[in-house]
């Protein structure tokens, strides 16, 4: 489960520094490659009324060079922090789909990418960038976020709805617990009204009692096949509401570096939502690093 190639995509803003810690970190901890990359464009002219000022040129090789140098600055500063760096790649184009061709190119297991600092309401329209390379990317993206002191993280918050790439997550999330000394809990949200789930064993006559028991024993197994496949059991804790809402109040409510782990696909097995419709809003809420895997 762990990655043995990491893709760390760099803009130099402070989003991209906590992506290099992050990726620095986890391609140390786990031996991986690591491959830094930078997309630049050259900007649309603005609108003139009448010729441009004499003053106001376009410099085509002048953006690239400043994409190179801002490139080469963030690899030295890997380097002497004691990162090894396998491959340095400068691309021009649209930076989400740069990115996740790239990671296409390279076969890489994980992208780590920066998201700008955004407020509580300016998180409602996230950076196009990392909620478009999440989309777009073959392989799990780690968006990170949150300021100093988020990554290690203490605590690893995982959005679970049994399908099995939600047990794919759960199963990242717990390697990299173990490994990184985190505790893992499981949270699985269920519906508060009753739900038809006749391939569950249940009616559509369920009480919330007995879909809160089902979802509880649905847990303990997965906890108990992760505990014998990887010798490190996560806790777990079943929740009724809005996915998005109720794994964003787990994530942030002991005030630990957390980290969050959601699918970005998977039919849900209570037959409401499929948790890859809500992991944006869990980029879009959560004020921390949210790493999104993805379908094999």
């Amino acid at each position: 489960m762990f990655p043995t190639k990491v893709l760390l995509a760099t803009d130099g803003s402070e989003g991209a520094a906590l992506a290099a810690q992050a990726a620095v970190s986890l391609s140390g901890l786990t031996s991986a490659e690591l491959h830094v990359v930078h997309v630049w464009h050259t900007p649309p002219p603005p609108s003139f009324i009448g010729p441009p000022p004499s003053y106001y040129k376009f410099s085509r090789s002048g953006y690239e060079q400043e994409a190179e140098e801002l490139l080469t600055k963030q690899v030295k500063r890997i380097r002497g922090a004691g990162g090894g760096v396998a491959g340095v790649h400068l691309k021009e184009g649209r930076p989400a789909e740069g990115i996740s061709e790239l990671a296409g190119e390279l076969g890489v297991d994980l992208v780590v990418v920066g998201s700008r600092g955004l407020g509580t309401i300016k998180r409602l329209v996230l950076g196009s960038v990392s909620e478009g390379v999440v989309h777009l990317a073959p392989c799990p993206v780690l968006v990170m976020r949150g300021g100093d002191g988020v990554w290690p993280p203490s605590r690893i918050v995982v959005g679970e709805d049994l399908s099995e790439e939600a047990k794919r997550a759960a199963k990242l999330a717990v390697s990299l617990g173990r490994d990184l000394g985190a505790v893992v809990l499981l949270v699985l949200a269920y519906p508060k009204l009753p739900e038809t789930m006749q391939d569950e064993g249940l009616t559509g006559l369920a009480t919330d009692e007995e879909v809160r028991h089902w979802a509880w024993v649905e847990l303990q197994r997965l906890s108990d096949r992760l505990e014998v496949e990887l010798g490190y059991r996560p806790q777990a804790r079943t929740v009724m509401g809005d996915p998005a809402g109720l794994i964003q109040e787990v994530a942030e409510v002991s005030g630990e570096p957390t980290l969050v782990v959601v699918g970005n696909r998977g039919l849900d097995t209570l037959r409401r939502t499929v948790l890859g419709s809500v992991s944006t809003d869990v980029l879009r809420a959560v004020s921390g690093p949210v790493l999104v895997t993805k379908s094999s």
